[in-house]
């Protein structure tokens, strides 16, 4: 038996008029894993833990986050191949756009990894020294690492994702707790050495972690893997665990990325290995921006060109998994930890689910699980 993971990020939602941007959409493909598969919803954010593909994508591997997680930036690292050293901390580094004291954009624009290289090298050219370093990383997102020197430990300091603050004053959201000066400093320095720039005139510093050292998945089950993923944090986290990163071309984590090839790519990989991850950004982007239009685009664009491809090509003795690692309301613009929804498949098997199609509401009428780590030990056992 093979396994496929598929993880349209951030794709359920709250009801806006009734019907979720899911109920919306067209989604033949997502429909009949629903009605042929085992349906439900589970909880990938255990209480008191920041809702996020971090916390998330942990649970569906099967990591309890309260016993693994140690923030968000190592795992960022490890997919830019910089494995922290006991001694260091580090931090997301986002470049964002601020004008008249407002976060007008958390993204520069969704610059392009070009540029944005540039940008982060003359920072780090400006701020670096020995025990702070700025690596480059994919877009607007990319890392900071110090020294445990300068900040013993990153999570006395309270920091909040840009992309929460849209639109608000970004100084009423500046890193604070009594190890934050540092953070703050460089972030303001940033702007000085950044003025004048259209957009990308700032860097954000949040998400702040540890070395993170967790047990291979790939052990655990017995199994080869890999993960497709265009966004470093998912990326990193399959390395950890084991998986294999494969680089798709035309894959960005954006609205533009390419569908078809993720499809192609996951289906030719699991001709090698055990297990397929597939993280699909797009949903989430739309959902922090509070794009209604696009997150409905984006969800029909995952079920023709990647569930429907891969449904058409699919050889027997595959099982599919699909499921929204979190919620990203459009009328939130920000993650929920409420439950998600998920579909177990498996082609002429598995004809156990209550739904009539694939959505939030269908979902609730199936199984339930309470954490969502059993949800992996449920896909190599259904």
């Amino acid at each position: 038996m093979k396994y496929l993971i598929i993880v349209p990020d951030g794709m359920a939602d709250y009801p806006i008029e009734g019907k979720t941007a899911l109920e919306m959409a067209y989604t033949p493909n997502m429909d009949r894993l629903a009605k042929e598969g085992i349906i439900g919803t589970t909880r990938t954010i255990p209480e008191d833990m920041p809702a996020g593909s971090d916390v998330a994508c942990l649970s569906l591997l099967g990591y309890d986050p309260r016993v693994y997680y140690k923030g968000r930036a190592p795992l960022e690292a490890a997919s830019m191949g910089v494995f922290l050293k006991e001694d260091e901390v580090a931090f997301r580094c986002n470049l964002v756009t601020v004008k008249n004291g407002i976060m007008k954009d958390f993204s520069a624009g969704h610059i392009k990894t070009d540029e944005a290289s540039e940008i982060i090298r003359l920072v780090d050219k400006e701020l670096g020294r020995e025990e702070i370093k700025f690596y480059p990383g994919v877009s607007y997102r990319h890392l900071l690492v110090l020294s445990s020197f300068l900040i013993p430990n990153p999570f006395n300091i309270t920091c909040t994702p840009p992309h929460n603050i849209t639109g608000e004053d970004y100084l009423l959201h500046f890193p604070s707790g009594s190890e934050a000066p540092i953070l703050t400093g460089l972030m303001e320095a940033s702007r000085d050495i950044l003025r004048g720039r259209e957009y990308g005139n700032m860097i954000w510093l949040w998400g702040g972690g540890i070395k993170m050292d967790i047990p291979k998945i790939t052990e655990k089950f017995n199994i080869k893997g890999s993960v497709i993923s265009a966004v470093d944090l998912v990326k990193g986290l399959g390395i950890l665990a084991g998986l294999k990163p494969i680089d798709v071309p035309g894959a960005t984590g954006y609205f533009d990325t390419n569908y078809l090839n993720k499809a192609k790519y996951g289906l030719s990989a699991l001709e090698d290995n055990d297990l397929v991850f597939i993280h699909i950004e797009a949903p989430d982007e739309a959902g922090h921006n509070k794009d209604l239009e696009q997150k409905i685009k984006a969800i029909e664009e995952i079920d023709e060109k990647i569930l429907g491809f891969i449904l058409s090509n699919l050889a027997s003795d595959v099982r599919i998994l699909l499921i929204s690692d979190h919620l990203t309301p459009i009328s939130l613009g920000t993650h929920t930890s409420d439950p998600t929804p998920f579909v177990i498949w498996e082609k002429g098997k598995l004809e156990k689910g209550k739904g009539n199609c694939f959505n939030e509401k269908e979902a609730k009428n199936g199984i339930f699980l309470a954490q969502g780590t059993e949800l992996i030990k449920m896909l190599f056992s259904a």
